[in-house]
C-alpha cells in the first residue's frame, strides 16, 4: 500500500487537474461568504473530490475542510483516526481572475498535530511536501529559510490584502501581497520572502504552511498569541481566524510583532 504521503500528493494532483479544467473557463460565476472570501463550483467540486477520495481510503479519519467540513467533531483525535485540513482552492480571487498563483492545500494531523502536507500551486508547476522530522521540500529538492542579509535589499515582505486594513505596518522590506495564504508562507520555506504576514487566515489556510515553515527551519506564530493545534473538538473554523507571522528566526518574529499593530478604528471595506 503506498504511503500516507504518496497518497496525499496522488490526490493533490488529481484535484489540481480538476482546477485547472475549471481555470480555463473565464469568469466562473461566484457567491461571497460571510467573511467576504469567494467559492465558486471549482472550490466545491475541488473539495467532492479530495474529500471522496479520503472517505475511500481512510473511511474512519475526520475532514476538515474550508466548503463542506469546516466544524471539527466533538471527538478525541488518535493514531487510528487522523484529521485532514483540506483548502481545495486557496487563491480563489487569483484564480477567478486568471493569475496563476493558487494552489491546492492537504495537510494531515495526528492527535491534533500536523504530521503531513502537500501543497500543489499547478500552474506554477511547484509542488511543496513535507513530513513532521523528515524537512521541506519542493519539486523534490529540499528546502530552507535563509537568514536575512543586511547588504540584499531585495527582501521582500509577504502579507495579505488585508494586512493594512486592519494592521498599522512599519516592516523596513517591500511588500508583496500574493493572493494566497499557502503560497507567502511557501515564500517564506524556501528562502524568498524574508517576513510573511496574514491578517485574517483561517486554519485550512495555514496548517500545510505551518508545518513546511517549521520542516524547513524557520518560526511561525499567530500575532495573537491563540493557539492553532492541537484541534479544539466542537469548534467550526469557518469562524476562527488566527493572524499569523512566520519567518527565518524567532529574532524576526519578534521584530514582525513589534512593528505589526491593530489599528484602533476598521477601516471601510
Amino acid at each position: 500500500m503506498e504511503s500516507v504521503l504518496a497518497f496525499t500528493a496522488s490526490v493533490a494532483q488529481e484535484a489540481s487537474s480538476l482546477l485547472v479544467e475549471y481555470f480555463k473557463q473565464k469568469r466562473l460565476a461566484y457567491s461571497v461568504k460571510l467573511d467576504h472570501s469567494l467559492v465558486t463550483e471549482a472550490d466545491l467540486a475541488a473539495d467532492r473530490l479530495i474529500s471522496d477520495s479520503i472517505h475511500a481510503r481512510y473511511p474512519d479519519d475526520v475532514i476538515i475542510s474550508e466548503e463542506l467540513y469546516p466544524q471539527y467533531p466533538n471527538i478525541v483525535d488518535n493514531q487510528n483516526n487522523a484529521t485532514w485540513i483540506i483548502d481545495p482552492l486557496d487563491g480563489s480571487t487569483n484564480f477567478r481572475q486568471g493569475l496563476h498563483t493558487w494552489g491546492v492545500l492537504l495537510t494531515r494531523l495526528v492527535n491534533g498535530i500536523p504530521q503531513e502536507s502537500v501543497m500543489q500551486f499547478p500552474m506554477l508547476d511547484e509542488i511543496y511536501v513535507c513530513q513532521r522530522g523528515q524537512g521541506a521540500f519542493l519539486n523534490g529538492n529540499r528546502i530552507q529559510v535563509l537568514e536575512p542579509d543586511p547588504q540584499d535589499h531585495s527582501s521582500f515582505f509577504s502579507c495579505c490584502s488585508r494586512t493594512y486594513r486592519h494592521y498599522k505596518v512599519q516592516i523596513p522590506y517591500k511588500p508583496r501581497i500574493l493572493g494566497s495564504t499557502g503560497y507567502s508562507l511557501c515564500c517564506v520555506a524556501r528562502g524568498s520572502a524574508i517576513i510573511g504576514f496574514d491578517a485574517t487566515p483561517k486554519i485550512w489556510g495555514i496548517a500545510g504552511g505551518w508545518l513546511l515553515i517549521e520542516e524547513a527551519g524557520g518560526v511561525i506564530e499567530t500575532l495573537d498569541g491563540s493557539q492553532l493545534f492541537p484541534l479544539q473538538p466542537g469548534t467550526n473554523y469557518n469562524f476562527r481566524s488566527y493572524p499569523t507571522v512566520a519567518a527565518p528566526n524567532s529574532e524576526l518574529v519578534l521584530f514582525a510583532r513589534n512593528h505589526i499593530s491593530s489599528r484602533q478604528e476598521t477601516i471601510p471595506r
